[in-house]
C-alpha cells in the first residue's frame, strides 16, 4: 500500500478504471484517481497537445505542442504515482470495438466533448454491464453524472446526448471541479460510500451560493 492510501485511510489499489479523454477534462480525472492509489489506470485519446487548450490541461506544456496526449499523460503520471500501473492507449473511439481495452477496467470514465464517443461509450457499458461515470463543460457550467446499468437512467434517457449551447470557451476552475467531482464518483462507488448512481450533480460557476459571515 502506498503512502497516499494509508494516510487518507482507505485502499483503492485493488480498482481499475478507463478514462477516454487527455484533455481538460481526463488530466484533472486522472491525476485524482492516481493520487488516490488505483490499481491500474488506462488512458485513452487520439489527439495531440494543442497550445490553445493548455490554460486547462495543467499536465502538458507548450513544449508538447504536438505530441501524443496520452502517452504524455501516462508517463508523467506514472511518475507521480509509480504504485499505479497507467497505459496508454492512442485511438479514436468510432464504434465499440475501439472500446476492448477497458474490458478488464471496472469503470469507464468519460471526459469528451464528443456525442458520438458518448453514444458509443454508452452503449458499450450498458452491453458489458459496467458502470459509467460521465462529465460535461460548457462555459461556467458542468455536470457529472454516474451511470450504472439496471440501476437507473443511461446516458441518452438522462438526456446526456444533446450538443453543447455553444457558450464562451470553458472555464478551466470549472473543468477542473468537474474532474475532481468525476474522479470522486468513481471512487465512492469503488468504496461501495455512494448513492450518486442516477442523480445529476451540476455545478454553475455563475450562481454560487454564498454563506454571509458576520
Amino acid at each position: 500500500m502506498n503512502e497516499k492510501v494509508s494516510v487518507q485511510g482507505y485502499d483503492v489499489s485493488s480498482h481499475t478504471a478507463a478514462v477516454i479523454g487527455c484533455g481538460g477534462l481526463g488530466t484533472n480525472v486522472a491525476v485524482h484517481l492516481a493520487g488516490a492509489g488505483i490499481g491500474k489506470l488506462w488512458l485513452c485519446d487520439f489527439d495531440t497537445v494543442q497550445t490553445r487548450n493548455l490554460n486547462r490541461q495543467f499536465f502538458y506544456t507548450p513544449a508538447d505542442t504536438g505530441k501524443p496526449k496520452c502517452d504524455l499523460l501516462a508517463a508523467r503520471l506514472q511518475r507521480y504515482a509509480p504504485d499505479t500501473a497507467v497505459v496508454p492507449v492512442q485511438k479514436r473511439i468510432t464504434d465499440q470495438a475501439d472500446l476492448s481495452f477497458a474490458d478488464e477496467a471496472e469503470i469507464v470514465i468519460l471526459a469528451v466533448d464528443n456525442i458520438d464517443a458518448r453514444r458509443i461509450a454508452g452503449a458499450y457499458c450498458t452491453q458489458k454491464q459496467k458502470p459509467l461515470v460521465n462529465g460535461g463543460v460548457d462555459g461556467a457550467f458542468g455536470t457529472a453524472y454516474l451511470y450504472v446499468p439496471g440501476v437507473c437512467a443511461d446516458l441518452e434517457e438522462a438526456g446526456l446526448l444533446q450538443k453543447p449551447s455553444r457558450k464562451p470557451q470553458s472555464q478551466s476552475p470549472v473543468v477542473g471541479v468537474i474532474g475532481a467531482l468525476e474522479a470522486k464518483l468513481a471512487i465512492d462507488y469503488f468504496l461501495k460510500t455512494t448513492d450518486a448512481q442516477g442523480k445529476l450533480l451540476c455545478f454553475d460557476g455563475l450562481e454560487i451560493q454564498a454563506l454571509h459571515l458576520k
